[in-house]
């Protein structure tokens, strides 16, 4: 039997290669099917982030398929939650999604030992909102 996720999440950064990428490889990881998983970034690089590649690969999460997205009003308007990581007045607003701002240092140009505390800060915001979709899911 399949079922349909329970909500949609969408991370968005500038570059969509770092922070949200992460963001996403955690939540695709600790949710699974459950959860619907987005990330864009209102100006895209070519390629993620070496270091945050590499530090996800520690905790065994593979981000190597990746590739930064461009944000689209159209993923908003279709996201249940919108988690902004520094993307500044790009994000749109629209009502009833459910809006979040992770106040995150930015790992552009960071090594992997800089990068493995925002990726230890990421892992514990990704817990604490599965924890918050999963307690709205059964209400």
């Amino acid at each position: 039997m399949t079922t349909s996720p329970v909500a949609c999440v969408l991370f968005v950064c500038v570059h969509n290669a770092g922070r949200s990428q992460m963001a996403a490889g955690f939540l695709r990881h600790l949710a699974g099917d459950r959860v619907e998983v987005r990330s864009a970034g209102s100006l895209p690089a070519e390629e993620v982030n070496p270091a945050a590649v590499a530090a996800m690969a520690e905790v065994g999460i593979d981000i190597t398929d990746q590739k930064p997205k461009v944000l689209t009003t159209a993923a908003v308007q279709t996201s249940d939650y919108v988690i902004s990581m520094g993307c500044g007045d790009a994000c749109p607003i629209f009502p009833g999604k459910a809006y979040l701002d992770w106040d995150l240092d930015d790992p552009a140009g960071q090594g992997v030992d800089a990068v493995r505390p925002i990726r230890d800060q990421i892992e514990i915001l990704i817990k604490e909102l599965l924890a918050g979709i999963d307690e709205a899911g059964r209400r």
